[in-house]
């Protein structure tokens, strides 16, 4: 017999969605359907009565095989250790006594912090013998993720997290790496282009060779080399980046291989360079288009021999490092051009992955958005969602910044907009450079509103002069040419709709 045990929170049932009004199952609901528990105690305080009973009749309508009980705990104060503990121990010893064949789950997800430390507490020394499970958000799971972790208090390095796959028959824990580091990095996408690309992460990352990462500005290459670092036998070495673009000859043969007291003016004393720093671990070069050729010369030595030698200095040392290099360019052309050595290219490009960016594939443009809206929210501390309409809108972008853009689009629209859902006109979308804006003009057809079009449009340039005036409303009106009560008048309206 499986039963769970969990404390009822403010997310239970259900939580709010990023998507309008959605609402999505919360974490009770959430463990109930991935794992098919023959009984759920649900753990009640005062503030959380209305909760336990929604829980309950959501439990009751979704998963009715299930028995459900409800424990009330008259806790005058949730964060209090001492009550918490004394509570849970005295009905656990009550439960085990009911049921002494019984296997116990406890549902970390709902509750205050101090209730999860005491469910830890009280697995971790044996007290109450139960597994520990945390719950994903549905939204923040993809082909990789898994919806459901495990806390292992049995193992050495407790405490660790497992993941993998439940099944309702017999739940098991089936370890993930992939999947949890994808989660913890914030790597989504579920389109074949990008599965491909974390297939390839995912090999690579177990041979020791260098790695070339090529995509457009924006489309995730730093993410993909701690991918491969995190993945590889080289985990708990360190990781370090350097960007070589802008780089003088002398300022990136110093910052890349260190240099020896007095070998130029301002060396003042012996210092490392980021080979050295990077020693039983990995070196991540990005816009290495950008290396100047002697240093390329020099880059490629070392990779032959393992030796590194400070600049001015006299003797070399030996390291270990695996190199991970990236650029936006196509290093091939500037292999033809004269450009870059052919040399160190097919020496750094063992492993070769290829990022899409963002416009061939549309169909993750969604889920990415959802995504970070959910690390705005939980950045600024107020929340925001996204009309049906305002993903569309994003999802027809071409997003010519990729993900960067994206992510900048969505901050600047949360910090514009007054409303708690934010419609397609309230996006602040980056300009297409080099283009006529009157070749976006839509098609009139059956339907077609002009006035709804000129104040879409109206409140579009009132939202990206703001934004390129920085808040500031006597320069946006400057940039618009209109009066800076025109603006304040405009802001003051869409205060008004929202109290409306």
């Amino acid at each position: 017999m499986k039963i769970l045990l969990t404390f009822t929170g403010y997310h239970d049932p259900f939580a709010p969605g990023l998507v309008g009004d959605e609402k999505t199952p919360g974490p009770i609901l959430t463990l109930a359907g991935v794992i098919g528990f023959d009984a759920i105690v649900l753990f009640s305080t005062p503030n959380t009565e209305s909760h336990t009973r929604q829980t309950q009749e959501a439990l009751a309508a979704r998963v009715p095989a299930a028995k459900v009980q409800v424990m009330d705990l008259p806790l005058s104060d949730p964060t209090d250790y001492g009550s918490i503990l004394a509570a849970l121990r005295a009905h656990f010893k009550n439960l085990s006594l009911a049921e002494p064949k019984a296997s116990f789950f406890i549902g970390l997800s709902s509750g205050t912090p101090q209730m999860h430390v005491c469910w830890m507490l009280l697995a971790a020394s044996g007290e109450i013998p139960a597994r520990l499970l945390m719950t994903r958000p549905p939204r923040f799971v993809t082909a990789n993720a898994p919806l459901v972790k495990e806390i292992d208090v049995s193992s050495p390095e407790f405490p660790r997290i497992r993941s993998g796959v439940w099944t309702k028959e017999e739940p098991d824990l089936l370890q993930d790496d992939v999947g949890v580091v994808l989660a913890e990095l914030g790597i989504v996408g579920a389109h074949s282009s990008m599965q491909k690309a974390i297939g390839a992460a995912s090999i690579l990352a177990t041979v020791d060779i260098p790695v070339l990462i090529q995509g457009e500005s924006g489309t995730g290459k730093e993410l993909f080399s701690r991918l491969i670092h995190r993945l590889s036998k080289r985990k708990n070495g360190p990781f370090v980046a350097i960007n070589c673009a802008n780089l003088s000859r002398e300022l990136a043969e110093s910052l890349l291989f260190g240099h020896a007291k007095g070998a130029f003016t301002g060396a003042v004393s012996d210092q490392p360079g980021k080979f050295e720093l990077a020693d039983g671990g990995t070196l991540f070069l990005d816009e290495l288009a950008e290396l100047p050729p002697e240093v390329q010369a020099k880059l490629l030595r070392v990779l032959e021999d393992h030796i590194v030698e400070r600049l001015g200095g006299r003797t070399g040392k030996k390291v270990d490092v695996r190199i991970i290099a990236a650029t936006n360019k196509d290093l091939q052309q500037a292999v033809s051009d004269g450009k870059f050595r052919a040399d160190l290219f097919y020496r750094l490009n063992a492993g070769e992955i290829v990022l899409p960016p963002l416009r061939e594939r549309k169909s993750d443009i969604p889920i990415i958005a959802l995504h970070l809206l959910d690390k705005i929210n939980s950045q600024s501390g107020s929340f925001r969602s996204l009309s049906p309409e305002a993903l569309a809108r994003l999802q027809r972008h071409n997003w010519p910044g990729n993900i960067r853009a994206l992510a900048n689009s969505l901050v600047k629209s949360t910090l514009f907009s007054r409303k708690k859902v934010i419609e397609a006109d309230d996006l602040v979308l980056s300009n297409i450079k080099g283009k006529d804006c009157l070749d976006y003009l839509p098609d009139p057809r059956p339907g077609f509103s002009l006035d709804e079009f000129i104040f879409s449009a109206r409140k579009q340039l009132m939202l990206k002069a703001l934004d390129n005036a920085s808040g500031n409303q006597s320069e946006a009106a400057r940039l618009l040419g209109i009066t800076p009560q025109a603006v304040h008048k405009f802001l003051q309206g869409t205060k008004a709709k929202v109290s409306t």
